[in-house]
């Protein structure tokens, strides 16, 4: 007992060391995370993983925004309030750098940008797994962010992934009680990424519906600007808890158009993320469409934005899909005749009002 009292007294501290390095999860450089974007989810994303102990290399290609990571720990320009663990995080404006070495690449760019962001990278994306928290489509190419990913990266079915809501950035940024979905068809992905996202604020549930997922993600800012156009003139309640519920029918409509049996509308990360993208102030496609619906013109709207509304992108893409697939969408058309025609909004929700059931 003596020898091995001496021997645990001579070497407590080495074991003191190795059970603290094993509680906070250090991560190798093969365990790194790639977070491509600098936007509000990106920020919030960042802190998630951090407060994980994981450590992030974080592509930012704004200098003031990077400084201000480096040197205070936090994003001057989005989330200004959160603070970021800056020990965990190695900021570059080099993508290739970003991506080298990481086993995990995450896309929180907004969707009219990730040909730009992207146009630089040289390393391939096929060895790791590549999760999308972009809502949107790809401007002029009608299709989702997976897509575009798998036939652009070579990256196979099982190494992609989504992580959605429903949650605003915002209130994570604020660590309020969240829901986050973990969507990728591989199931030990799903697994790492609900160790990656949970924290004591925030449940991740699990989905291997890519397809649904992402198209409900891209109609919901749509609905978004409908809502908000509808706040905006002066519609009440009672009309806007229907019009939601027709929303949430075209959306079943259009699942239904790509074999819809495996998607489902009421799970949360559909029905959801429509509700908390229709309702919150921190809605930005909310505000857009509140803008137009009070007058503003679309360019003029835009201008007062600071951040991107996806839903107009969205409204071209969902116009061109539904009617490939002979899809009965009349919100969504609503929104597309108003943001690209310069059609009247308050006849065109006049309009609407007898086709909603």
């Amino acid at each position: 007992m003596n020898k091995f009292s001496n021997f645990f007294a001579e070497n407590f501290i080495i074991f003191a060391i190795v059970n603290i390095l094993i509680k906070i999860r250090m991560v190798n450089t093969e365990d790194k995370c790639a977070i491509i974007g600098y936007g509000s989810w990106a920020t919030a994303i960042v802190k998630i993983l951090t407060e994980n102990k994981i450590y992030v290399k974080w592509h930012i290609l704004n200098p003031d925004v990077k400084q201000s990571v480096e040197s205070e720990g936090r994003n001057c320009k989005y989330l200004r309030d959160v603070d970021l663990d800056a020990s965990f995080i190695e900021a570059s404006e080099d993508i290739n750098h970003v991506v080298e070495g990481a086993k995990v690449v995450i896309l929180a760019m907004p969707s009219a940008f990730i040909k730009k962001v992207m146009e630089p990278l040289t390393l391939p994306l096929s060895d790791k797994l590549v999760i999308s928290a972009v809502k949107g489509i790809v401007p002029d190419e009608y299709i989702p962010i997976t897509d575009y990913v798998k036939s652009h990266y070579n990256v196979p079915d099982n190494q992609i992934a989504i992580i959605t809501g429903p949650s605003h950035a915002e209130e994570v940024g604020l660590s309020r009680w969240s829901y986050l979905t973990a969507v990728c068809r591989n199931l030990e992905a799903r697994a790492m990424m609900v160790e990656m996202f949970s924290r004591p604020y925030i449940r991740v549930m699990e989905s291997d519906d890519i397809e649904g997922v992402e198209y409900a993600a891209i109609m919901k800012n749509i609905y978004a600007i409908a809502v908000g156009l509808a706040n905006g003139l002066g519609y009440g309640d009672n009309f806007i808890a229907v019009l939601i519920a027709n929303c949430a029918a075209e959306m079943s409509r259009m699942f239904e158009s790509c074999g819809g049996a495996t998607h489902n509308v009421l799970a949360s990360a559909c029905l959801g993320d429509l509700l908390v993208t229709c309702y919150s102030t921190y809605s930005r496609n909310r505000r857009f469409g509140l803008l137009i619906g009070r007058g503003c013109t679309v360019r003029s709207a835009m201008n007062e934005m600071t951040m991107i509304a996806e839903g107009y992108f969205a409204a071209k893409c969902i116009r061109h899909t539904s009617a490939q697939r002979n899809v009965e969408m009349p919100i969504a058309d609503m929104v597309y005749e108003v943001l690209y025609h310069g059609a009247s909004a308050r006849r065109q929700m006049r309009d609407l009002t007898t086709k909603l059931k």
